[in-house]
């Protein structure tokens, strides 16, 4: 293993597209994003078709950030290079931008932050299939993350089963009175030093050195899953909980349950049965208890009558951080089921 950047045995091409979608967006952010897209070895020598696997990153992450080196690990450009280098059939593999000013967008359309996932599946999608030799289909076309990415990788085939038929997720948000209600305590002990007003931290954030208080990564989750789920329509986020005693709101708080992969199951059940290849794990000491959100959304996925050879379960040892090394697991796993 090398502590410095590894030659791919495929190529990573670093794109920059411009999206209507997301220009004009209520946070003001960039409308001109990164994109990244590996293409595995022989692309160039061939002029065959590849399915393709999305990438989409957790909250908080961004797109560099995938090329990251820690002590005594690759990065996941370099890990992925080596699933095909290693022989396992080639596949397209697409690194999707999707930050916003709060950190993320859950890949949800909001008025709170914009059109993330209009922006991934109607510009995205399009424009690769279009630049590249893909399988243009669902059958051929996956989706996978960690954490808001695992989240965003559940709930993208159920709402664009037209688009993906596959999917992976590490410990994807869900079952989310275990996943997000503990952090709403702790968010409303932080806000009494900002007078229970988010929004008051939000500015005193914004005017120092990032993740310099406790409170930074609990109250930004907060706030920023508030304007992805539970947005005014002039795009004020709401919190689903009083920020004085901590009662949930129960109309914010069912804006937010709306979005949880292990409910929406049952209102998408015939997109989750099309779909040929689920990987669901997660760490078993996951500090947000998604452990057993992924218990939960595997027994759904059974309930509505997904096959159980289509889907592979695993639990872990591990918490939430460090599981990086299962990106490759899942991405080898699921290029054996695409189509071709």
């Amino acid at each position: 293993m090398l502590p410095w950047e590894g030659e791919l045995a495929g190529r990573l091409d670093r794109h920059t597209v411009v999206s209507e979608l997301l220009r004009g967006n209520p946070l003001g952010d960039p409308h001109e994003r990164p994109l990244w897209v590996y293409v595995p070895p022989g692309y160039d020598e061939t002029i065959e078709l590849y399915p393709t696997v999305y990438v989409i990153q957790g909250y908080t992450g961004h797109l560099s950030m995938w090329a990251n080196r820690t002590p005594f690990r690759q990065p996941f450009v370099e890990t992925a290079d080596a699933v095909f280098a290693n022989g396992t059939p080639g596949c397209i593999v697409v690194y999707v931008d999707a930050w916003t000013s709060y950190g993320g967008s859950q890949f949800v359309d909001s008025p709170g932050t914009g059109r993330y996932h209009s922006y991934l599946c109607d510009e995205i999608v399009p424009w690769v299939d279009e630049h590249y030799r893909t399988i243009a289909g669902p059958r051929s076309r996956a989706i996978m993350g960690k954490s808001s990415g695992g989240f965003g990788a559940m709930i993208t085939p159920m709402l664009r089963p037209d688009l993906f038929g596959a999917l992976a997720t590490h410990a994807g948000d869900s079952l989310y009175e275990l996943c997000y209600v503990p952090d709403f305590g702790q968010a409303v002990r932080a806000l009494r030093d900002y007078d229970h007003d988010i929004q008051a931290w939000w500015a005193d954030f914004q005017s120092r050195p990032a993740f310099t208080r406790p409170e930074d990564m609990t109250l930004i989750g907060t706030l920023g899953v508030a304007a992805c789920f539970s947005a005014n329509e002039d795009g004020t986020p709401q919190l689903p909980f009083d920020p004085v005693t901590g009662v949930l709101k129960p109309d914010v708080w069912q804006r937010w349950l709306d979005w949880d992969p292990v409910r929406m199951v049952a209102t998408h059940a015939d997109a989750v049965r099309s779909l040929r290849a689920v990987w669901i794990d997660a760490g078993r000491s996951d500090e947000y208890f998604l452990d057993l959100g992924a218990e939960a959304f595997r027994a759904a996925l059974a309930k509505a009558g997904v096959p159980e050879e289509r889907v592979h379960f695993e639990l872990f040892d591990a918490g939430h951080g460090g599981i990086d090394y299962r990106y490759p697991l899942s991405l080898g796993w699921l290029a054996e089921r695409l189509a071709r």
